[in-house]
């Protein structure tokens, strides 16, 4: 197994039949993912339900027959298990180049528990130093949006695809990528000046919700819990 398929199967050992989970996006959750459909057919797990954090995330579970709800049905869930892009050493996050944020940040929050799985690559002393924080944009006026943007110490740039379209999110919405040279400062900050601005739907800064990070690299695996 390589490093993120050390992650997702250690993430596999706290669920427990009967669990409501939130099913993230990305590389390493596909393991996961790829793995709780092979125990679910095996009847090594039961009573499982999914609740996907995008449409790719749906698709894969469906074509595992991994059963999914959605949080309109679901009040809680039991545990969400999902990757990141960088961790700090107090467990926050940046996550959302997968461009599944806004699904992602709302399936968490319901959680009463939330794994992230990475492999050591991901660990960072600050937020920002190893790549671009992603932030979901409203395509009205999306140049405006990106001016204000580049005021608060980044270089921010659309997303674009390959044929010189904007990526958009399962929402509908852009996004922009802000590069921080040297991290960001005080994210939490960040965060709350992104939450107030008009046109701006979500960022891809996840602080304090993290409860545990599964970290898999070449000694193995090793597990950071968040300090209560």
């Amino acid at each position: 197994m390589d490093a993120k398929q050390l992650a997702a199967a250690k993430a596999l050992e706290y669920v427990t039949s009967g669990m409501k989970l939130g099913l993230g996006t990305g590389s390493t959750t596909r393991y996961f993912i790829d793995m709780l459909g092979t125990k679910l057919k095996s009847g090594e797990l039961e009573n499982i339900i999914g609740v996907p954090t995008s449409e790719k995330t749906a698709s894969l579970a469906r074509a595992l027959k991994i059963p999914l709800g959605s949080l309109d049905e679901i009040e809680e869930l039991d545990l969400a298990i999902d990757g990141a892009d960088e961790v700090d050493p107090q467990l926050n996050l940046i996550k959302g180049l997968g461009r599944a944020l806004l699904r992602e940040k709302i399936v968490e929050s319901h959680a009463n528990e939330f794994i992230v799985i990475v492999d050591e690559s991901k660990l960072v002393e600050r937020l920002g130093t190893k790549g671009a924080l992603p932030v979901e944009i409203v395509p009205f006026a999306a140049k405006a949006h990106l001016r204000w943007l580049n005021n608060l110490g980044c270089q921010a740039e659309q997303w674009m695809e390959l044929d010189g379209t904007p990526a958009a999110t399962d929402n509908g919405n852009y996004l922009a990528k802000c590069i921080f040279g040297g991290g960001i400062p005080n994210a939490h900050e960040l965060a709350e000046k992104l939450a107030w601005r008009a046109g701006i739907v979500e960022h891809g800064l996840f602080l304090n919700m993290a409860t545990r990070v599964i970290v898999a690299g070449d000694q193995g695996v090793h597990i950071l819990e968040r300090k209560k």
